[in-house]
This record gives structure tokens, sequence and C-alpha cells, in this order.
């Protein structure tokens, strides 16, 4: 396949991994905001409530609105922040491998029920300062919403998709009411003081710290809980290298990198020429859409040796966090809860295997493991 080329769809693709990494650190293209889904015809997908949402938060936003809201957000993840927070991802992890651990002896355990679309929810909840009582319901609408974010959603996931962004929108709006009526120390609070500051009208301050809360929530959960089923599974289809890992776990990082490569979490993303552009050979009008399919530029032969191997010893490069300006904000929280969980399997679970094939969520830009079943051998 050429660099670029009409999609069937409208607009164009590439699969080109170069291609990908050029548009996704460009500081002209452009990401799908609101008022770009303003003008799309079909309104069905582009103007439904649950893509509105969508449109304003962080990932969506373009300079010079982006630079702000970015600016607000600070290096929330850095290296003291994440330190402060491993000792309860790791006490979670072993909770979480406890319970795995006595299902695991009456048969088969499902990984992803009782482990990774546990650990993601348990950690940006607590993060957040959220009830546990309300991690099941986040999870939940989180699965239903991205159904929005699709490149085929059909009427009837648009429907759920909008069903569970209207529960969501409720959820943390009434969350931003209760941190400004009760501040503390926690992000939510943090972030109405920060933009307070700096924006006199009240209405936008709630609203722009609704969109961060939402997006944290969004991007943390989905995302990290395939990277970490992902992770399982794919060292369990690959005993050898899982053996050899264990007898290097200095090589982890590696490993998890390798994972991001070989099954990225998101396998589509979208840019929008600013203007009318000469892309590889091909003319892209202004505002014409190009989907950037990283899952399969991961597998690009021109970039990678052997792409079409699981190889945990290589130094893989990957555009699964993004790229530029809108390079993931949470990588190093991604990275470090599977870190966690890897170091913890390596340690406590030997002998395991797959024991029956996984079950897929059919869909195209976002991956989702629904259950793994494992077994102890």
């Amino acid at each position: 396949m050429g660099e670029a080329v009409p999609a069937p769809w409208g607009g164009y693709l590439t699969t080109s991994y170069g291609l990908c990494h050029q548009l996704l650190r460009s500081r002209s293209w452009r990401v799908p905001d609101s008022a770009w889904r303003a003008r799309q015809g079909d309104a069905a997908r582009w103007s439904a409530d649950a893509s509105r949402q969508m449109g304003g938060t962080l990932p969506m936003l373009n300079p010079p609105h982006h630079t702000r809201v970015r600016r607000s957000v600070g290096n929330v993840f850095d290296r003291n922040s994440l330190a402060g927070m491993r000792p309860s991802v790791e006490q979670t992890t072993q909770r979480l491998l406890d319970r795995f651990e006595a299902e695991l002896v009456d048969g088969p355990a499902d990984f992803c029920a009782l482990v990774s679309e546990e650990l993601p929810v348990i950690t940006i909840g607590e993060w957040l300062q959220i009830p546990s009582s309300d991690f099941g319901l986040l999870r939940s609408l989180t699965h239903d919403q991205v159904y929005t974010q699709e490149l085929f959603p059909t009427p009837s996931q648009l429907t759920l998709s909008d069903a569970s962004t209207h529960q969501l929108r409720q959820y943390f709006s009434a969350l931003v009411n209760e941190r400004r009526r009760n501040p503390g120390n926690d992000p939510v609070s943090s972030w109405l003081r920060a933009w307070d500051a700096q924006e006199p009208d009240r209405e936008a301050v709630d609203e722009a710290v609704f969109s961060l809360a939402l997006f944290m929530v969004l991007a943390a959960l989905e995302t990290t809980s395939h990277v970490l089923s992902s992770m399982v599974r794919l060292l369990l289809e690959h005993p050898r290298q899982l053996n050899w890992l264990r007898l290097h776990p200095e090589q982890i990082p590696d490993a998890i990198d390798e994972v991001l490569r070989y099954d990225a979490p998101i396998h589509m993303i979208s840019r929008v020429a600013p203007e009318d552009t000469e892309l590889a050979g091909v003319t892209v009008r202004k505002n014409e859409m190009v989907q950037l399919m990283v899952g399969a530029a991961h597998h690009d032969p021109d970039h990678f040796a052997s792409p079409g191997d699981f190889d945990i010893s290589r130094r893989a490069s990957h555009l699964s966090f993004g790229g530029g300006i809108h390079y993931c904000l949470g990588n190093a929280l991604a990275r470090m809860e599977a870190d966690c969980l890897l170091t913890a399997m390596l340690d406590r679970l030997p002998g395991l295997r797959i024991g029956a094939p996984p079950v897929w969520e059919p869909r195209v830009a976002f991956r989702r493991l629904i259950t793994l079943p494992v077994v102890r051998v």
C-alpha cells in the first residue's frame, strides 16, 4: 500500500510508520475539534452528544485552546508524583492477584475481569479521590462511551455512547460542584484553583475542569486495560520469552514497549489538513481527514525487521502514545501500572497458560479484550 491512499469512507489513510510519525509530530496538522465536527454533513455521527463532548476534551483541542488547557494541567504524572503513587498501585496489584490466584484454584480465571479491568479504574479513581463504590459504574460507562470514537459506529452504538456520555456528564459535573464547595488537595480542586486564577467566568471554569476530569478517566481506563491484558496474553502465548523475562526482569520496560508496538491499544488516530497540502505525492484538501493507522504502522516492514514477530528483546519504537503536542499525558502512569503488574506476576505466578480463546470487542480504533481465560498448570 502506498504511503497515503484514498480511504473508502472519504479522506485518506496511511499505514506508513514514517508518515504517521511525521503527522503526529507536526505543529500544523490539526485534530478534529468541535468546530470541524460542526461542519460535517453526517450530523448523526459528528453532532451526536457523545461526539460533541469528545470535541471538548484535551486530545481534541487545537492551539491556542489546547495550549491553555494543557498548561493548566501541568506535568501531573511527573517522576515525584509517580513515586508517590507507586506503593498504592503495587498494593492494589497484589490484592487483585490474590483474588485472581484464589479463582485459579477452582479452574479458569478471567484475567480481564479480575485484574486488567480493575487496576486502571482503581488507580485513577483513587488519584481523583472518587468513591470506590463508583468505580464499576465508571468502568462500564467508559466501555460504552468510546463507540463514538470508532470508525464505523452503528446507530445503536451511537445511542449507547450518547446515553453513557450523558451519565458521565452528570457524574463529573456533580464531582466538580462538590469539589468547588469542599476543596481539598485532590487534582480536581487543584484544577479549579488554577482556572479560577486566570478565568473570571466560573461557568467556563467548571466546564473546563469537567472536561479534564472526564478525559482523565476515559484515557486512563480503556487503553490501559488493553495494555495490561494484551501484555499477559502475548507473554503467555510466547512462554520462552516469558521464562527469559523472569530471569531478566530488568528488561521489563522493553517488554512493555514491544507489547505497545505489537498490539497498540489505539489502532487509528485522526488528523485534519490545515490547508491544501501535498502529502506523500497526493493532494489533501484543507479540512480533509487523514486516518493514521498506527496499528498497521507498527508492522511496517520499511521500519521494523520482522514486524510480525513478537520479540521483547527488540528496542521497539511505537506510536501508541501519539506524538507532538498531543503526546499522551498519562503515558508514564500506564507504563508504571504495567511494570507493577508484570513484576508481581513474574514473582508469584509461574505456570500459567491461556485456557480458552480470548474474546475480543469487534472494534477498529480502540482495542479491547473482553475475556482472557487463564489456568494454572
